[in-house]
């Protein structure tokens, strides 16, 4: 028989775009043979709704206008109901649901939240924990669980966004100097991101990044490679074969993640087989050290000075769009696009056992 499988995308977060655009790859690539699937899509301003109409106007943001196509729905935290609540007219149904693939990025949806109504849910799921989401969405906490597993990282400080940035430039120019990256502690896909050169650059990049979040993220520049691993598993995780990214602009920023298509991607990536090892070993201790569950992307430098390696940062759900890197890895090492996706559901229910 076939399984139920409820697919969540959108979401509140400035991710909510990425979203549909990864969530539009994976409902192209399901084996619609092996699951029956039902589409929850939640508007930046919260709404949860059950979405039946045509999947291209899911990517084109279409898909709210869509009235005859939408009825209010939510995943039940009642462990007895198990599925999805659907309103409609003054009354409610009940859609019994065996997984779930939340196809969220940011926060209320990869930070541990939603991952939080699951476990009420009994429901299972994709993607890693509660405790696993919340410490690798925020990257000071992150770093510190790295640190505690001996996993190099860039120099870091952090900041509030309640601040005075002039006197936090003294410290993080003793500390860091320039250049240096700035970054919200608590979202993904390069959004709020700003690299400082100077005094007047790194208050900019400060005051932007506090638009996105209270907590702020400042490191040292690492001159060297940037470069991915894709990791699969639960406690038998294992990493795929490491790529290269090559912007074309200063660093790897929004646009060029999404928007522009001339950043090069080279998957293996060109570096001696030692330091590729170091990175898939490290990229599974990182995943492991969070109690890792079902996938992630580790992000890491490669210092062109030694060929040394460090840490960057970690994604619990990785961007699935057509040109991301995560799928991009596993199909260079024979994991096609439909097998790991069922791979990562079938992992979701292993988690359970």
């Amino acid at each position: 028989m076939k399984k139920k499988l409820c697919v969540i995308f959108g979401g509140e977060s400035p991710e909510h775009d990425i979203s549909l655009k990864s969530v539009t790859s994976i409902l192209n690539n399901l084996n619609k043979d092996k699951y029956e699937i039902y589409t929850i899509g939640i508007t930046k301003d919260g709404r949860w709704l059950l979405y039946s109409g045509d999947l291209p106007k899911i990517e084109s943001g279409e898909w709210e206008r869509e009235s005859g196509s939408l009825k209010p729905a939510f995943i039940s935290p009642d462990a007895s109901c198990g599925g999805i609540f659907v309103l409609d007219n003054g009354t409610y149904s009940v859609i019994d649901i065996d997984v779930i693939f939340p196809v969220l990025h940011g926060e209320y949806g990869e930070d541990g939240t939603v991952q939080g109504l699951f476990e009420l849910s009994h429901i299972p799921y994709v993607g890693m924990g509660v405790p696993a989401s919340a410490n690798a969405m925020d990257k000071t906490f992150s770093k510190i669980v790295f640190g505690a597993a001996g996993i190099p990282q860039a120099a870091w400080v952090t900041a509030a966004a309640s601040d005075d940035f002039e006197s936090k430039a003294d410290e993080i120019e003793e500390k860091l100097g320039y250049p240096c990256f700035v970054k919200p502690a608590r979202t993904g896909s390069s959004v709020g991101i700003g690299k400082a050169h100077d005094r007047a650059e790194l208050i900019a990049a400060l005051d932007n990044a506090a638009k996105f979040d209270r907590k702020i993220l400042v490191e040292e520049h690492i001159d060297g490679h940037e470069v991915e691993c894709a990791v699969l598993g639960n406690s038998d995780a294992k990493a795929a074969v490491v790529g290269e990214i090559k912007p074309t602009v200063e660093y790897y920023d929004f646009d060029a993640k999404y928007v522009d298509d001339s950043t090069v991607l080279v998957i293996p990536a060109d570096l001696p087989r030692d330091v590729t090892e170091k990175i898939r070993e490290y990229s599974v201790r990182a995943f492991k050290a969070l109690d890792g569950q079902g996938l992630s992307r580790v992000d890491f430098f490669v210092k062109y000075s030694d060929g040394s390696v460090v840490l960057n940062e970690i994604n619990t759900l990785p961007g699935f769009t057509n040109i991301s890197m995560y799928p991009k890895l596993w199909d260079a090492v024979g994991v096609g696009y439909p097998e790991l996706l069922d791979r990562l559901i079938e992992l979701a229910f292993e988690r359970v056992k």
